[in-house]
C-alpha cells in the first residue's frame, strides 16, 4: 500500500504490515452484509412496535461506529495490554451481570440486561472476550511457572460467570462459555481423563436443566418433537428459505420477515436466504470459515501459549455462535436466540464482537515477542 511505506516506522503503519489484511477485509463483508441486512429485515418489526422504519437501523449505525473504534483500538494492544484490559473490564462486567439479574428489566422471563440513558445492555456478551483472554493467561502462566495456581483460578472465574449466565438464564451463552474455556483446557495439555470428566459433567447439567428448567425443557421438547409446542418462528424460518430458494427473491422481495417477530435479530440468517437466495447463505459460511481457518492458520506454529489459548478461545465463540445461529434457522439444533456475529441487530452483540475481534486481530498479528517473554 503505497500510503504506509515499509520504511514508515509509525504505529498506523506498524499496524498495517502486520494485521492480516485478508482476515480484515472478510470482517469488513460480514460488516457490509450486516448493514444491508438489517437494513431489509428490521423495517417491519419496527413497523409492528410503532416505531419509524428505519429506527433500528439508525440504533444498528449507531453502534457501529464505536463498534469500529474497538476493534481498531484493541487490535493495535500488545499482548500485556489485552490481559491487563480484560482484568480491569472483568470485575466490572460481573457486577453488571449480577445488576441485571437482580435489579434489571425482565424480557420473556430472562432478565439479562441493564438499562442506560434509554439503552439495553446486556453485560453477559462482554463476559466472553474478556475471559478467553483472562483464562489463557492464567493458563499459560500456570504452565510456564509450576505451582501458580492458574487451573484452579481459571476454573473459579468459569464458574462465577456461567452461574451468573445460568441464573439469567441464558443457556445458549452458557454453552458456548463452556465450550470455549473446554477448548482452552484440551489444548492446554490436560490428561484425557480429566477432559473426559468435564463432559461428562456437562452432559449431566444439562440433563438436570433438562427436568428442572421449563424454558429448557421447552426448546428440547420442541426440537425433538415440533408437534411438542410452539414452533411459530422456525417454521416461518424453513418457510424463507423454500421461499427464496438458490437465488432468492431480490432484495426487499421477501415476504416471510413481515410475519417473523426477530427477523432481524435471531433469525436474520433466514432473511438473507430468502432474499439473497442459498448462494448467498452458503457464501457467508464461506466467509466465517475462511476468518476461522485463516485465523487458524497464522497461530499454527505459534509457541507462546497465550496466543494459542486466547485466539482458540475466541474463535470457539465465533465460530460456534455463528453455527447455533444458522443450525436453529434450519431446525438442526433447538432455536436459542442467538446473534449472527457482526450482522444480526443488537448494540451489545456488536460492541462486545468489537473487542472480540479486535482481540484475534492483536493476537494474530506478526510480532517477534508475546505476553509470556514480557515483564508482568
Amino acid at each position: 500500500m503505497k500510503h504506509f511505506p515499509r520504511t514508515d516506522r509509525s504505529i498506523l503503519s506498524n499496524w498495517w504490515w502486520a494485521i492480516d489484511r485478508l482476515t480484515l477485509f472478510a470482517l469488513g463483508v460480514l460488516i457490509v452484509c450486516g448493514i444491508v441486512l438489517v437494513s431489509s429485515a428490521s423495517p417491519p418489526a419496527a413497523e409492528r412496535s410503532g416505531l419509524p422504519p428505519f429506527y433500528y437501523v439508525h440504533k444498528q449505525l449507531i453502534f457501529l461506529l464505536p463498534t469500529l473504534g474497538l476493534m481498531f483500538a484493541v487490535s493495535l494492544m500488545k499482548e500485556k495490554t489485552l490481559w491487563r484490559m480484560s482484568l480491569l473490564a472483568m470485575p466490572a462486567t460481573i457486577l453488571m451481570m449480577a445488576t441485571a439479574i437482580f435489579f434489571g428489566p425482565k424480557v420473556n422471563g430472562a432478565a439479562r440486561w441493564i438499562s442506560f440513558h434509554g439503552m439495553n445492555l446486556q453485560p453477559s456478551e462482554f463476559a466472553k472476550p474478556f475471559f478467553a483472554i483472562i483464562s489463557a493467561w492464567l493458563i499459560a502462566k500456570a504452565r510456564q511457572k509450576p505451582g501458580f495456581p492458574g487451573y484452579q483460578l481459571s476454573l473459579a472465574l468459569f464458574l462465577i460467570i456461567i452461574s451468573l449466565m445460568l441464573m439469567e438464564p441464558d443457556l445458549g451463552m452458557s454453552f458456548v462459555l463452556a465450550c470455549m474455556w473446554g477448548a482452552q483446557m484440551f489444548l492446554s495439555g490436560l490428561p484425557m481423563m480429566v477432559i473426559a470428566g468435564l463432559v461428562v459433567l456437562g452432559v449431566i447439567g444439562l440433563f438436570l436443566a433438562y427436568l428442572f428448567s421449563p424454558h429448557v425443557t421447552s426448546r428440547i421438547d420442541r426440537f425433538l418433537d415440533p408437534a411438542a409446542g410452539n414452533n411459530y418462528q422456525v417454521r416461518k424460518s424453513l418457510e424463507a428459505f423454500r421461499h427464496g430458494g438458490f437465488w432468492g427473491t431480490g432484495p426487499d422481495h421477501g415476504i416471510i420477515k413481515l410475519t417473523l417477530p426477530d427477523a432481524h435479530e435471531d433469525f436474520i440468517f433466514a432473511v438473507a436466504a430468502e432474499e439473497f437466495g442459498m448462494v448467498t447463505a452458503i457464501f457467508l459460511i464461506a466467509v466465517y470459515a475462511f476468518i476461522i481457518i485463516r485465523s487458524v492458520s497464522r497461530i499454527y506454529r505459534n509457541e507462546d501459549m497465550f496466543v494459542v489459548l486466547a485466539t482458540t478461545a475466541l474463535l470457539v465463540q465465533f465460530g460456534l455462535q455463528s453455527l447455533v445461529h444458522m443450525g436453529s434457522s434450519l431446525q438442526l439444533l433447538p432455536a436459542k436466540g442467538m446473534t449472527l456475529p457482526l450482522i444480526s441487530y443488537g448494540g451489545s452483540s456488536l460492541l462486545s464482537f468489537g473487542i472480540a475481534i479486535g482481540a484475534l486481530l492483536a493476537l494474530t498479528r506478526k510480532r517477534k515477542t508475546g505476553l509470556l517473554h514480557d515483564d508482568v
